[in-house]
């Protein structure tokens, strides 16, 4: 087992990332990296918090739902970013991050990972990590965000069960993507930390344009049959791609829905 290491890891990251750094710690054991990020000092405009963990005691997906992988087996990650102000795109945020997330990992040798709106990241149909964003402060002023990140890297028979999924074929690991090679834990959370760096200090000037396509290519429901669970009520179509604020878009017998925040399922899945 390849524990993180805050020197192994310091050295992977590229100077920008490095000069950058206002709070870097790595623990054995926390509640969760984005809820310490949220409770830390915020970081000077410009400059990055960082967090990791080994294992966590209350990780967190959207809408509350328990994330937990074994001590050692993922990479679980936050990054505490202040804008100056909030930027207008932050609604498709975890799209854009999911974008760079998928370059870490093609870059480290995961290829062909999809996107599942708004924050899985799958492969071969199975749930391979997350995203978790979390913003505080308001429209006027600096922007707090906390960009939390899960990734199996290497799950055992009974880490696999206990993961929950409700949809495809449950969780997957890097390793498994990596025909049981997988790479460096350190090397693979410096390759985050570094592309997560680039997107936070380009996203409040350029948005989520460029990311656009980019998602699109690695779209996991474009033109599937969806059914959506949002708060306006349930939604039955087929996915249509995303709209230039990260809404998702739903081709329904009613028309083209936009849908900004809720739960999709495939047609079929429990």
């Amino acid at each position: 087992m390849e524990l993180l290491d805050r020197d192994t890891l310091t050295c992977s990251l590229d100077s920008r990332t490095r000069s950058a750094l206002n709070l870097f710690e790595i623990f054995a054991e926390l509640d969760s990296t984005n809820a310490f990020l949220l409770r830390a000092p915020h970081p000077p405009i410009g400059c990055l918090n960082l967090a990791l963990a080994e294992s966590q005691t209350a990780g967190r997906g959207r809408r509350g739902r328990r994330w937990a992988v074994p001590f050692g087996c993922g990479i679980m990650l936050s990054a505490g970013w202040r804008f100056a102000r909030q930027p207008a795109a932050l609604s498709a945020l975890s799209l854009a991050v999911g974008v760079v997330v998928r370059d870490a990992l093609a870059a480290a040798g995961v290829a062909d990972v999809a996107l599942k709106w708004p924050n899985d990241l799958v492969w071969q149909e199975g749930k391979l990590g997350g995203i978790l964003v979390e913003a505080a402060g308001d429209g006027a002023g600096p922007a707090l965000v906390v960009v939390g990140i899960g990734i199996n890297v290497s799950l055992d028979a009974a880490a696999r069960g206990a993961i929950a999924s409700n949809w495809g074929r449950g969780p997957v690991d890097v390793q498994e993507a990596c025909s049981n090679a997988p790479p460096s834990r350190n090397r693979l959370a410096a390759a985050v930390i570094n592309a997560l760096h680039d997107l936070l200090d380009r996203y409040d000037v350029e948005g989520f344009a460029p990311y656009r396509p980019r998602f699109a290519e690695a779209d996991f429901l474009a033109g599937r049959s969806v059914r959506v669970s949002a708060p306006e009520g349930e939604l039955v179509g087929r996915a249509a791609g995303v709209d230039s604020d990260g809404a998702l878009l739903v081709r329904t017998s009613a028309g083209t829905r936009r849908v900004l925040t809720g739960e999709v399922r495939l047609r079929g899945d429990a």
